[in-house]
């Protein structure tokens, strides 16, 4: 099959008139109509002020978009069409004047049979966009059902990425236009529509099933040729039957491991389909070769949910993950993959794509399997219901059939899941207006999506919702059972400790919000005025109402008040951090009754106040370093009892609270470790008052506690534990705890001072130091360790992206 890639000569216009220009301007392929508008300075950035209100109202309009490109003859080719990888989302489609076909999903592949109408010469191809905001009001007039309150009316009605009509995290923004690629095809017999490859794992073998799926357009002698290269080179082969099946039987395969458990060897797949002894067409992907599952077993607690990849299974460590961009012409495969290997570096295992958004690009997929991170992959369904009409529900099933062709192969993806948080709303009858809905919701996630996995899929792990408990309404955010939602811890206004009364199975969303840094902040505002946590513009960009009120809040309990906005943005991500670092060590500690904590949220889509590690601009915020300690494959965490577990009230007239100390050891790795655990009593001045140390053997996939030990007598104003991992002479993980509460802990003065050498940044400490920020002029210095604790002494930590450019230090003492 002959591919031509429509990328070049395309122009785009407004074809309503008022609010901007009707003439035709250039336009990129693949892009989107507010990435053209900004780039032909049409619209000013919508991420800057409040500019996101103007450029939101231009999607009232309907946009052209216009290309014209050669063909030389139609001759010998039994079908040409064209394949739209990605349309943005109501569009019809003409070719020559000839109306082609019309488009109603943006999360679709669309094909449309140009035969007849393509000429030999210069073609014309025009796509017009209706406005979405129009098509979702009128749906909304039409069937109601409402959803969650940052959004608007109606957007549960068109297949587009729900997000783009506002969440509590993400703007009002609801781009259109050719977002992926654009290609005529010419076919000569036929072509490979997908070739499905099952894997059946025995002891030392892997047998690999190929089924192949073909459009063929003429009669003759078709075969086709199945070849597999190791990434050793080895070569195997075998040609598929009349029926499309074959297999190919590996001894000794190299299996494929997620992060922190073995490498990720790609073997490469290529099909030729042939006619008569030609080459008709090709299909080629990489695969990797692995089990992968999801252990549901009855245990003492209730019943397990865990990944399971060769047999193994492992404790789920990762984030949620969100599209990257409301202006879909900015992404990028380079983006992506930095993001994705900051996820690395932070020793993630697994990355769950949030249902409101879109099916990510096909190099999100491949990056995820060069990295080892396993993907829990939501369909797009988000916090509504939907009106399963005939019309929809055929849209929505070769939606299901797209994708699933597409992105089955990868050795990353771990699950599908239904939707996002619906069967835990509507078995609470959130948003359900008409008893019609709870049916259909059964039908979409419970029968439909199933049956077509069953066909197209059946290898992988189906989970109808997240949360849930298995389906079917049955206690969906059941603590002993499936995946939980927890947001007491924010929402509820809990303190962090509350982590530690609960013991989830797996918990696939939990999240604290922060401020991203003040060099983020620059990219949406240059006003002082501005500079202030509840101005107008601050609040504009933070989309959960109230939450910079909350963070305040927070911060009470924490901090003293900062003196000033760069102060309070810095206090906001230890918060931030330590919220977070407080719910996963508590359940790595309770590892095999919990099997997962993942992450509200990795990244954001444009630059906000939210629950982000990395924000927009791509700076990593206290959070994330912390997640690449509280996620290290072997850890150390302390189980402490102090002020803040007991909420004591110093006032009260029997102010007394339990101050005591348990270390434990978790171990994520398939080898048995041996560690030396240290600890201290220190002074503010960091000098030790007590140390004692034990040897602890941790097995395989496993953590081991020590014993508790009560510090009755600690000054809890000006002593605090310090404890460490070492192994083989090396200190792998540490900590320290305090047993006040933060704010009243009378740190001395760590006068902080730091030595640059190459690529090498020391920091030294002349006491207790908690929190050490090192940033540069920039504030996008990216090192291989950071916010992290001193006991007067030194730290060197190496820089992996960003310069040198006006290094400053901070710590805790500094919020004051």
């Amino acid at each position: 099959m002959e591919k031509i890639k429509l990328n070049e000569n395309w122009r785009m216009r407004c074809l309503n008139n008022g609010r901007i220009s009707s003439e035709w301007q250039n336009a990129v392929v693949p892009g989107s109509v507010y990435t053209d508008l900004l780039r032909n300075h049409q619209i000013q950035d919508p991420y800057w002020k409040d500019n996101e209100d103007s450029v939101c109202a231009l999607m009232e309009e309907e946009y052209e978009y216009e290309c014209t490109f050669m063909n030389y003859g139609t001759d010998g080719y039994t079908d040409i069409y064209l394949e739209f990888e990605g349309l943005d989302t109501v569009a019809d489609i003409y070719l020559n004047d000839g109306y082609v076909g019309h488009a109603e999903n943006m999360h679709r592949i669309w094909k449309y049979d140009v035969k007849s109408i393509l000429r030999k010469g210069e073609n014309q191809l025009r796509i017009i966009f209706r406005s979405p905001l129009k098509y979702i009001a009128e749906a909304y007039k039409k069937y109601g059902n409402i959803g969650n309150d940052d959004t608007f009316e109606g957007f549960m009605h068109l297949r587009k990425a729900h997000y783009m009509f506002g969440w509590d995290w993400g703007a009002h923004l609801p781009d259109a236009g050719i977002f992926r690629p654009v290609w005529l095809c010419k076919e000569t017999g036929g072509r490979i529509e997908s070739v499905y490859i099952c894997q059946n794992h025995e002891e030392g073998r892997c047998t690999l099933e190929f089924k192949g799926e073909y459009v063929l357009t003429q009669p003759g002698n078709y075969r086709t040729l199945v070849t597999l290269k190791s990434p050793c080179g080895e070569i195997m082969e075998t040609e598929l039957d009349a029926d499309g099946d074959g297999r190919i039987v590996i001894d000794h395969p190299l299996l494929w491991w997620v992060n922190g458990l073995g490498e990720q060897p790609l073997y490469e797949v290529e099909a030729v389909l042939m006619l008569e002894e030609k080459t008709v067409d090709t299909w080629k992907r990489r695969i990797g070769l692995r089990s992968m599952t999801v252990r549901r077993e009855k245990d003492e607690w209730g019943e397990s949910f865990a990944h399971e990849i060769n047999g193994v299974a492992f404790f789920a460590m990762g984030g949620d993950y969100i599209p990257e961009e409301h202006l879909l012409g900015r992404r990028s495969e380079e983006k992506t993959r930095q993001l994705l290997l900051d996820c690395k570096r932070a020793n993630f295992n697994v990355i769950r794509v949030w249902g409101g958004g879109f099916y990510p690009d096909e190099w999100f997929y491949d990056i995820c399997d060069e990295l080892g991170l396993a993907v829990w992959q939501d369909f797009m369904f988000a916090c509504s219901v939907y009106e399963l009409t005939e019309a929809f529900e055929t849209n929505i099933r070769q939606e299901f059939i797209d994708n699933i062709k597409r992105l089955r192969h990868h050795p990353s993806l771990a699950l599908w899941c239904g939707n996002n948080e619906m069967e835990m709303f509507v078995d609470e009858r959130c948003w359900v207006t008409k008893h019609t809905e709870v049916r259909d919701y059964l039908l979409m996630y419970e029968r439909i999506i199933p049956e077509i996995l069953k066909d197209h899929d059946h290898q992988t792990f189906y989970w109808p919702a997240s949360p849930s408990s298995g389906g079917s309404f049955d206690e969906p955010n059941d603590p002993a059972r499936g995946d939980v939602h927890y947001w007491k811890v924010w929402h509820g206004n809990r303190p962090f400790p509350e982590y530690r009364k609960f013991f989830f199975r797996y918990l696939s969303e939990f999240g604290f919000q922060s401020f991203p840094c003040k060099k983020t902040i620059d990219t949406f505002t240059d006003d002082p005025a501005d500079w202030n946590i509840f101005s107008y513009v601050m609040e504009k960009h933070q989309r959960n109402y109230g939450a910079n009120g909350k963070i305040m809040n927070y911060m009470q309990q924490m901090y003293r008040y900062p003196g000033d906005f760069e102060t309070v943005l810095y206090a906001s991500q230890l918060l931030q951090a330590d919220a977070i670092r407080y719910g996963v060590e508590h359940f790595r500690r309770n590892r095999g009754r919990c099997m997962g904590a993942v992450y509200w949220q990795i990244n954001d889509c444009w630059p906000v106040i939210s629950w982000s590690s990395i924000d927009y601009c791509g700076r990593w915020k206290a959070l994330h370093y912390y997640a690449k300690r509280f996620f290290a494959p072997v850890m150390i965490s302390c189980e402490e009892e102090s002020w803040m577990t007991a909420e004591a009230n110093m006032n009260r007239q029997h102010f007394v609270f339990p101050k005591s100390i348990r270390l434990h050891v978790a171990n994520e790795t398939m080898e048995t470790r041996k560690i030396l655990v240290k600890w201290q009593i220190r002074n503010a001045k960091a000098q030790i008052l007590r140390e004692e140390e034990n040897i602890v053997v941790v097995s395989p996939m496993s953590g081991q506690w020590l014993e508790k030990v009560k510090l009755p007598e600690i000054n809890v104003f000006c002593e605090y534990v310090s404890y460490e991992a070492w192994e083989a002479g090396e200190k792998i993980s540490e900590g320290t705890t305090i047993f006040s509460y933060p704010k009243y802990f009378r740190y001395e003065d760590p006068k902080l001072s730091f030595s640059i050498n190459n690529d090498e940044i020391t920091v030294t400490a002349n006491a207790y130091a908690k929190s050490v920020e090192i940033q540069n002029e920039n504030q996008d210095l990216v090192l291989s360790d950071n916010y992290f604790d001193l006991n007067s002494n030194s730290r060197t930590v190496k820089i992996l992206r960003g310069n040198s450019t006006g290094i400053r230090v901070r710590s805790v003492y500094q919020i004051r």
